[in-house]
Protein backbone atom coordinates (compact mmCIF):
# COMPACT_ATOMS: atom_id res chain seq x y z
CA UNK A 1 0.00 0.00 0.00
CA UNK A 2 1.15 3.61 -0.58
CA UNK A 3 2.46 5.62 1.78
CA UNK A 4 -0.56 7.22 3.55
CA UNK A 5 1.38 10.41 4.49
CA UNK A 6 1.69 11.30 0.25
CA UNK A 7 0.61 14.44 -0.10
CA UNK A 8 0.59 14.53 -3.93
CA UNK A 9 -2.55 12.47 -3.85
CA UNK A 10 -4.31 15.05 -1.75
CA UNK A 11 -3.27 19.23 -1.92
CA UNK A 12 -3.96 21.54 0.62
CA UNK A 13 -3.99 25.13 0.58
CA UNK A 14 -5.39 27.54 3.38
CA UNK A 15 -6.26 30.70 2.75
CA UNK A 16 -7.86 33.43 5.05
CA UNK A 17 -9.85 30.73 6.87
CA UNK A 18 -10.85 28.46 4.25
CA UNK A 19 -8.59 25.13 4.11
CA UNK A 20 -8.67 23.88 0.37
CA UNK A 21 -8.62 20.23 -0.44
CA UNK A 22 -7.80 19.06 -3.80
CA UNK A 23 -8.46 15.82 -4.95
CA UNK A 24 -5.09 14.75 -7.29
CA UNK A 25 -4.64 11.23 -8.52
CA UNK A 26 -6.09 12.31 -11.80
CA UNK A 27 -4.36 8.61 -13.10
CA UNK A 28 -7.24 6.88 -10.92
CA UNK A 29 -10.16 9.78 -11.73
CA UNK A 30 -9.41 10.56 -8.21
CA UNK A 31 -10.91 7.35 -7.41
CA UNK A 32 -11.96 7.21 -3.25
CA UNK A 33 -8.69 4.37 -3.07
CA UNK A 34 -7.35 3.42 0.19
CA UNK A 35 -4.72 6.43 0.33
CA UNK A 36 -7.62 8.80 -0.80
CA UNK A 37 -10.09 7.28 1.86
CA UNK A 38 -7.20 7.44 4.07
CA UNK A 39 -6.18 10.45 3.41
CA UNK A 40 -9.41 12.40 3.75
CA UNK A 41 -10.27 10.60 6.84
CA UNK A 42 -6.75 11.80 8.77
CA UNK A 43 -7.20 15.81 6.58
CA UNK A 44 -10.70 16.34 8.12
CA UNK A 45 -10.70 14.94 11.30
CA UNK A 46 -7.63 17.16 11.88
CA UNK A 47 -9.60 20.43 9.98
CA UNK A 48 -12.22 19.59 12.80
CA UNK A 49 -10.45 20.58 15.82
CA UNK A 50 -8.14 23.53 14.14
CA UNK A 51 -9.63 26.66 14.80
CA UNK A 52 -7.51 28.37 11.98
CA UNK A 53 -9.85 26.38 9.86
CA UNK A 54 -13.01 28.12 9.05
CA UNK A 55 -14.43 26.70 5.95
CA UNK A 56 -13.34 23.64 3.86
CA UNK A 57 -13.57 23.52 0.05
CA UNK A 58 -13.08 20.13 -1.76
CA UNK A 59 -12.30 20.54 -5.32
CA UNK A 60 -10.72 18.32 -7.60
CA UNK A 61 -8.08 18.48 -10.55
CA UNK A 62 -8.63 16.81 -14.09
CA UNK A 63 -11.71 15.83 -15.42
CA UNK A 64 -13.65 13.57 -12.72
CA UNK A 65 -14.13 14.91 -9.64
CA UNK A 66 -14.30 11.65 -8.59
CA UNK A 67 -14.87 8.33 -10.15
CA UNK A 68 -16.18 6.51 -6.70
CA UNK A 69 -14.47 3.15 -5.12
CA UNK A 70 -11.04 2.12 -7.30
CA UNK A 71 -12.83 -1.07 -9.22
CA UNK A 72 -9.37 -2.13 -9.83
CA UNK A 73 -8.71 -2.61 -6.01
CA UNK A 74 -12.03 -3.74 -5.24
CA UNK A 75 -11.28 -6.16 -8.06
CA UNK A 76 -7.68 -7.38 -6.74
CA UNK A 77 -9.19 -8.07 -3.25
CA UNK A 78 -11.19 -11.36 -4.19
CA UNK A 79 -7.71 -13.33 -4.82
CA UNK A 80 -8.69 -13.56 -0.80
CA UNK A 81 -8.79 -16.69 0.63
CA UNK A 82 -12.52 -15.08 1.82
CA UNK A 83 -13.24 -13.56 -1.75
CA UNK A 84 -12.76 -10.05 -0.72
CA UNK A 85 -15.41 -10.40 2.28
CA UNK A 86 -13.14 -8.53 4.98
CA UNK A 87 -11.58 -6.34 2.17
CA UNK A 88 -15.19 -4.89 1.32
CA UNK A 89 -16.40 -4.46 4.70
CA UNK A 90 -13.48 -2.49 5.97
CA UNK A 91 -13.73 -0.46 2.48
CA UNK A 92 -17.38 0.52 3.21
CA UNK A 93 -17.43 1.09 6.80
CA UNK A 94 -13.82 3.31 6.01
CA UNK A 95 -15.89 5.36 3.09
CA UNK A 96 -18.75 5.81 5.07
CA UNK A 97 -16.48 7.08 8.15
CA UNK A 98 -15.08 9.54 5.78
CA UNK A 99 -18.57 10.69 4.67
CA UNK A 100 -19.87 11.14 8.27
CA UNK A 101 -16.48 13.01 9.33
CA UNK A 102 -17.77 15.51 6.42
CA UNK A 103 -21.35 15.67 8.05
CA UNK A 104 -20.10 16.00 11.52
CA UNK A 105 -17.46 18.53 10.84
CA UNK A 106 -18.43 21.40 12.46
CA UNK A 107 -16.91 23.34 9.68
CA UNK A 108 -18.81 23.94 6.75
CA UNK A 109 -17.72 22.14 3.59
CA UNK A 110 -18.71 23.03 0.25
CA UNK A 111 -17.98 20.24 -2.68
CA UNK A 112 -16.76 22.37 -6.16
CA UNK A 113 -17.52 19.96 -8.82
CA UNK A 114 -15.86 20.83 -12.17
CA UNK A 115 -15.99 17.48 -13.73
CA UNK A 116 -17.55 13.64 -13.33
CA UNK A 117 -18.84 12.70 -9.61
CA UNK A 118 -20.19 9.03 -10.20
CA UNK A 119 -20.96 6.44 -7.82
CA UNK A 120 -19.41 7.30 -4.12
CA UNK A 121 -18.29 10.13 -5.84
CA UNK A 122 -21.32 11.53 -6.16
CA UNK A 123 -21.90 10.33 -2.52
CA UNK A 124 -19.20 12.75 -1.39
CA UNK A 125 -20.67 15.38 -3.58
CA UNK A 126 -24.60 14.65 -1.84
CA UNK A 127 -22.32 14.72 1.60
CA UNK A 128 -20.66 18.21 1.47
CA UNK A 129 -23.27 20.87 3.50
CA UNK A 130 -23.50 22.64 -0.12
CA UNK A 131 -21.97 21.96 -3.50
CA UNK A 132 -20.94 24.54 -6.82
CA UNK A 133 -20.46 22.57 -10.21
CA UNK A 134 -19.59 23.61 -13.18
CA UNK A 135 -22.19 23.75 -16.25
CA UNK A 136 -20.36 21.09 -17.74
CA UNK A 137 -20.49 18.44 -14.85
CA UNK A 138 -22.47 15.40 -14.95
CA UNK A 139 -23.16 13.47 -12.31
CA UNK A 140 -24.47 9.74 -11.64
CA UNK A 141 -24.87 6.47 -9.17
CA UNK A 142 -23.94 3.51 -11.96
CA UNK A 143 -23.68 0.83 -10.15
CA UNK A 144 -26.85 -0.83 -11.33
CA UNK A 145 -25.04 -1.04 -14.77
CA UNK A 146 -22.00 -3.03 -13.22
CA UNK A 147 -24.17 -5.41 -10.75
CA UNK A 148 -23.25 -3.18 -7.82
CA UNK A 149 -26.23 -1.08 -6.24
CA UNK A 150 -25.21 2.39 -4.95
CA UNK A 151 -27.03 1.30 -1.73
CA UNK A 152 -24.03 3.43 0.43
CA UNK A 153 -24.13 6.47 -2.28
CA UNK A 154 -27.93 6.03 -1.82
CA UNK A 155 -27.71 7.26 2.31
CA UNK A 156 -26.48 10.95 1.36
CA UNK A 157 -28.33 10.28 -2.31
CA UNK A 158 -31.74 10.67 -0.43
CA UNK A 159 -31.17 13.20 2.31
CA UNK A 160 -30.11 15.46 -0.42
CA UNK A 161 -33.49 15.13 -3.10
CA UNK A 162 -37.11 13.46 -3.11
CA UNK A 163 -37.34 9.84 -2.91
CA UNK A 164 -38.50 9.94 -6.58
CA UNK A 165 -35.47 11.73 -8.00
CA UNK A 166 -33.18 10.11 -6.21
CA UNK A 167 -34.76 6.36 -7.23
CA UNK A 168 -34.39 7.70 -11.08
CA UNK A 169 -30.57 8.02 -10.62
CA UNK A 170 -29.91 4.67 -8.78
CA UNK A 171 -32.53 2.46 -10.85
CA UNK A 172 -31.60 4.07 -14.15
CA UNK A 173 -27.80 4.85 -13.33
CA UNK A 174 -28.10 7.58 -15.96
CA UNK A 175 -25.94 10.56 -15.91
CA UNK A 176 -27.47 13.55 -15.14
CA UNK A 177 -26.29 16.90 -16.03
CA UNK A 178 -24.96 19.91 -14.09
CA UNK A 179 -28.90 21.86 -14.75
CA UNK A 180 -30.56 18.65 -13.38
CA UNK A 181 -28.96 17.89 -10.59
CA UNK A 182 -29.38 21.99 -9.37
CA UNK A 183 -33.32 21.26 -10.05
CA UNK A 184 -33.44 18.41 -7.73
CA UNK A 185 -31.43 19.95 -5.19
CA UNK A 186 -28.19 18.04 -5.50
CA UNK A 187 -26.18 20.78 -6.36
CA UNK A 188 -26.93 24.50 -5.16
CA UNK A 189 -25.99 25.71 -8.50
CA UNK A 190 -24.19 25.32 -11.36
CA UNK A 191 -22.00 28.33 -12.68
CA UNK A 192 -19.83 28.81 -16.08
CA UNK A 193 -16.87 26.67 -15.41
CA UNK A 194 -14.44 29.96 -15.61
CA UNK A 195 -16.24 31.13 -13.10
CA UNK A 196 -16.32 28.21 -10.92
CA UNK A 197 -13.75 28.80 -8.62
CA UNK A 198 -13.90 32.11 -8.08
CA UNK A 199 -17.58 31.71 -6.88
CA UNK A 200 -16.52 28.77 -4.70
CA UNK A 201 -14.10 30.88 -2.81
CA UNK A 202 -16.18 33.78 -2.65
CA UNK A 203 -18.82 31.83 -0.60
CA UNK A 204 -16.34 30.02 1.46
CA UNK A 205 -14.90 33.68 2.28
CA UNK A 206 -18.43 35.08 2.89
CA UNK A 207 -19.20 32.13 5.44
CA UNK A 208 -15.24 32.49 7.02
CA UNK A 209 -16.30 36.08 7.73
CA UNK A 210 -19.11 34.59 10.19
CA UNK A 211 -18.35 33.12 13.85
CA UNK A 212 -17.20 29.52 13.66
CA UNK A 213 -19.25 28.91 16.90
CA UNK A 214 -22.45 29.95 15.48
CA UNK A 215 -21.76 28.12 12.44
CA UNK A 216 -20.91 25.11 14.10
CA UNK A 217 -23.91 25.36 16.36
CA UNK A 218 -26.45 25.74 13.26
CA UNK A 219 -24.51 22.71 11.25
CA UNK A 220 -24.81 20.53 13.84
CA UNK A 221 -28.39 21.32 14.52
CA UNK A 222 -29.09 21.15 11.11
CA UNK A 223 -28.28 17.37 10.73
CA UNK A 224 -29.66 17.04 14.51
CA UNK A 225 -33.58 18.04 13.54
CA UNK A 226 -33.85 16.78 10.25
CA UNK A 227 -34.43 13.24 11.76
CA UNK A 228 -36.44 14.16 14.31
CA UNK A 229 -40.61 14.22 15.01
CA UNK A 230 -41.53 17.81 14.58
CA UNK A 231 -42.39 18.34 18.09
CA UNK A 232 -38.88 17.03 19.00
CA UNK A 233 -37.16 19.06 16.51
CA UNK A 234 -38.78 22.14 17.87
CA UNK A 235 -37.65 21.18 21.28
CA UNK A 236 -34.40 20.33 20.62
CA UNK A 237 -34.00 24.03 18.71
CA UNK A 238 -35.57 25.62 21.12
CA UNK A 239 -32.85 24.91 23.64
CA UNK A 240 -30.25 25.28 21.11
CA UNK A 241 -31.38 28.47 20.52
CA UNK A 242 -31.41 29.74 24.16
CA UNK A 243 -28.04 27.94 24.37
CA UNK A 244 -26.85 29.72 21.57
CA UNK A 245 -28.41 32.72 22.93
CA UNK A 246 -26.05 32.70 26.16
CA UNK A 247 -22.67 32.68 24.08
CA UNK A 248 -20.71 35.87 23.57
CA UNK A 249 -20.60 36.00 19.90
CA UNK A 250 -24.48 36.42 20.16
CA UNK A 251 -24.70 39.17 22.35
CA UNK A 252 -21.94 40.47 20.33
CA UNK A 253 -23.58 40.07 17.00
CA UNK A 254 -27.10 41.51 18.41
CA UNK A 255 -25.00 44.42 20.38
CA UNK A 256 -22.91 45.40 17.57
CA UNK A 257 -26.26 45.07 14.83
CA UNK A 258 -28.08 47.35 17.24
CA UNK A 259 -25.32 50.03 17.52
CA UNK A 260 -24.65 49.64 14.13
CA UNK A 261 -21.44 48.88 14.12
CA UNK A 262 -19.27 45.72 12.31
CA UNK A 263 -18.75 42.67 15.18
CA UNK A 264 -16.25 41.29 16.31
CA UNK A 265 -16.14 37.73 17.17
CA UNK A 266 -14.59 35.30 19.35
CA UNK A 267 -15.76 32.05 17.82
CA UNK A 268 -17.14 31.53 21.70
Amino acid sequence: MENPNNSETLLQEMSDGVLRLTLNDQKRRNALSEIMLTQLANVFSEAALDPSVRVIVLAANGPAFCAGHDLKEITGARTAADGGQAYFKQLFETCASVMQLIVNNPKPVIAEVAGVATAAGCQLVASCDLALAADTARFATPGVNIGLFCSTPMVALSRNVSNKHAMEMLLTGDMISAERAEQIGLINRAVSADELTEQTMALAMKMASKSSMTLAVGKRAFYQQATKPLADAYSYTSQVMVDNMLAHDAEEGIGAFVEKRAPVWQDK
